[in-house]
């Protein structure tokens, strides 16, 4: 069965990337390739893996497996830190695309800002390239804050047309969500689901999902399409990839909005990338 395609969001150049979309860490090639397959033949469009989940090559032989067009498919990758710097940034992007068996990747992501490293602006500088050369059709980051995107926009004058950060009704980011918008930004949610199970055995979204009938997971995913986010929860259970799916055909109100609000733990809740130091 094939849920409605999702909605989409239009990034700062133009193209449209889809609201939701699959989640492959930390599955593996298998694991992944399965798993892709089964989201491409649930409607999904939106397939999500990074170098450093190894999992690039099972991503693509889902894609190939699928049958449907490449341009109907919206694939992120992104760069990981020991490939920071410009001609490595060059290389590892060749690798990604070798492994992934594309000609092209939709949005190519810098992973983490690796602040330490103090490379982030020369690769940006190579992502600005890569988008020039139409090796990749946008560009955007991964856990940066705030000055490090002030950066590269001082430095380069480009702005990222995504950010992927830690998001979900546990920890809203708000601040950043404002920054984004300010600037142009589409914000993506990872663990849009929070990190383990502690956040769908919440009271408020118990209750919200019985009252929807829908699964808690449904609720949560459905609270960041409302919100105009991108979100990419991951499962390789073909059961749980098509119910995550399946979320176009109800609404939450503004009072089921307000109740998951209550949620936020506040910025200090998230990951801190300046303490991320290699990955």
């Amino acid at each position: 069965m094939t849920s409605p395609a999702a909605p989409t969001l239009t990034l700062s150049n133009g193209v449209a990337i889809p609201q939701l979309g699959l989640g492959t860490w930390p599955l593996s090639d298998r694991e992944a390739e399965k798993a892709v397959s089964t989201a491409i033949a649930a409607g999904y469009r939106l397939i999500d893996t990074a170098a450093i989940y190894g999992n690039e090559a099972g991503v693509g032989n889902g894609i190939a497996a699928a049958g449907v067009p490449r341009e109907e498919i919206f694939l992120t990758t992104k760069l990981r830190g020991a490939a920071h710097g410009y001609d490595a940034t060059l290389r590892a992007f060749d690798a990604s695309a070798q492994r992934l068996g594309l000609d092209y990747v939709d949005l190519y992501l810098i992973h983490w800002p690796l602040p330490t490293k103090d490379l982030y602006v020369d690769t940006w500088r190579a992502f600005t390239r890569l988008l020039e050369k139409g090796r990749v059709r946008a560009i955007g980051v991964s856990n940066f804050k705030q000055h490090h995107i002030d950066r590269l926009l001082d430095e380069t004058g480009v702005a990222p047309a995504l950010n992927q950060i830690e998001l979900h009704p546990g920890v809203a980011r708000s601040a950043m969500r404002a920054y984004h918008e300010a600037h142009g930004i589409v914000t993506e949610s990872y663990s849009p689901l929070g990190k383990g199970t502690s956040l769908l055995r919440e009271q408020v979204i118990l209750d919200l999902a019985e009252r929807h009938g829908r699964t808690p997971a449904q609720i949560v995913l459905r609270w960041h399409i409302q919100l105009d986010l991108v979100a990419i929860p991951k499962s390789g259970d073909p059961a749980r990839i098509r119910q995550n799916i399946d979320i176009f055909d109800f609404s939450l109100s503004a009072e089921d909005m307000s109740a998951l609000a209550s949620l936020d733990a506040g910025e200090r809740a998230a990951i801190d990338s300046e303490r991320v130091r290699e990955e």
